[in-house]
């Protein structure tokens, strides 16, 4: 016995508030996260300094927001634009380097 699914499509406007986002964590299609800017839900910003990076690419890997810009395999800034400032990219830098510093949004 099969099933057939079908994946219904669900557009999200480009530019959508909060209020316009489909609940339950649905994500109607892929790719969805270029389109909108959420640097202003952060209350923390990641500092990166570019004297101390080791380029381990650590904070690329683990950062859910795909926030972390690399430029010919090197880390190269960070999108503020697209990070929501979990933190993630300041934990995974290697305690010895510390290339990225939480700091608050308005400093």
């Amino acid at each position: 016995m099969s099933a057939e699914i079908k994946q219904q499509s669900m557009p999200i406007k480009a530019g959508a508030g909060w209020k316009e986002i489909p609940w339950g964590g649905v994500i109607p299609q892929g790719g969805t996260a270029r389109a909108f800017n959420v640097g202003g839900w952060r209350s923390e910003k990641p500092v990166w300094n570019r004297e101390k990076c080791i380029n381990c690419m650590m904070c690329w890997l683990y950062c859910p927001d795909m926030a972390i810009m690399v430029e010919d395999g090197k880390v190269a800034g960070v999108d503020y634009d697209h990070c929501k400032g979990c933190g993630i990219c300041s934990s995974v830098c290697p305690p010895r380097v510390k290339a990225f510093e939480m700091v608050p949004e308005h400093e």
